[in-house]
């Protein structure tokens, strides 16, 4: 064959991070802390359920459909926050040692490797809450047949754990990036968030906080909220995350493997 009619070879500049984001994302589904946070969630929501249906039948007061919801939400947030620190926080800092190898030996960009890395992180937790929380939604729907719960509203809610879901996720690659020890990236992550957290609730109503967006959830669900507030605080906590993004990924392009 002439080479002359060959065709030029093409180099895939996203194979890189494609691998790296298929590698992680299988690693971060097969991890016992993963397993862990998924089955903590579900018997969360189970004993909930049971309890609140228990109360139930001893009293005769069945629970309205927003609050149940709303709680089973709010302390899926709340008790999932440690766990997600934990599973992020160690995505690059636990590889430290095999780094140098997997980065700058095979053609993956330190860019590449924090975006694969972080938008794996992002897919796992968030695909997986969005999975569960359709689920209490149904299973509430199903058992509750309380009419006063909204889809779109019931959509507006789990896009707003969602947006705050984003910010510890991000946070905690972000971390796992610039520590050169896991558990010291999940203890100062840790106290960051939570500290961070009472601050903005100390504020005035005028501004928003992780406390606020979760006592707003029950009327979130009836539908009661307010649509451009709602856009704000999810735009804002996408923003917030990007900017926590890049100044991991500023850190990690510039410092030692």
């Amino acid at each position: 064959m002439d080479s002359s009619t060959a065709k030029p070879y093409q180099v895939n500049r996203f194979l890189p991070y494609w691998a790296v984001f298929q590698a992680d994302l299988h690693e971060t589904l097969h991890s016992w802390v993963y397993r862990v946070w998924v089955l903590l969630s579900v018997l969360a929501a189970l004993g909930c359920l049971l309890y609140r249906f228990g109360a139930y039948r001893m009293a005769g007061v069945l629970p309205a459909a927003p609050e149940l919801m709303s709680d089973l939400l709010r302390w899926t947030v709340l008790g999932s926050v440690t766990l997600i620190i934990i599973l992020t926080g160690g995505s690059i800092s636990s590889e430290r040692g095999t780094m140098a190898d997997s980065v700058l030996s095979r053609g993956i960009s330190r860019h590449q490797y924090f975006l694969g890395k972080w938008h794996a992180r992002l897919a796992a937790i968030l695909g997986t809450f969005f999975v569960l929380g359709a689920l209490v939604v149904l299973a509430c729907f199903m058992m509750l047949h309380d009419q006063s719960v909204s889809v779109h509203g019931s959509l507006a809610a789990l896009g707003t754990v969602a947006a705050l879901l984003t910010i510890v996720i991000t946070a905690g690659v972000t971390i796992s990036a610039i520590s050169n020890s896991t558990v010291l990236g999940i203890a100062v992550l840790w106290l960051v968030l939570y500290g961070v957290g009472f601050l903005l609730s100390l504020l005035p109503a005028d501004y928003p906080s992780p406390d606020r967006a979760l006592r707003t959830l029950p009327n979130m669900l009836r539908g009661l909220y307010d649509g451009p507030t709602v856009l704000r605080l999810i735009v804002g906590s996408v923003f917030t995350a990007v900017l926590i993004a890049g100044i991991g990924l500023f850190s990690f392009s510039r410092r030692d493997v």
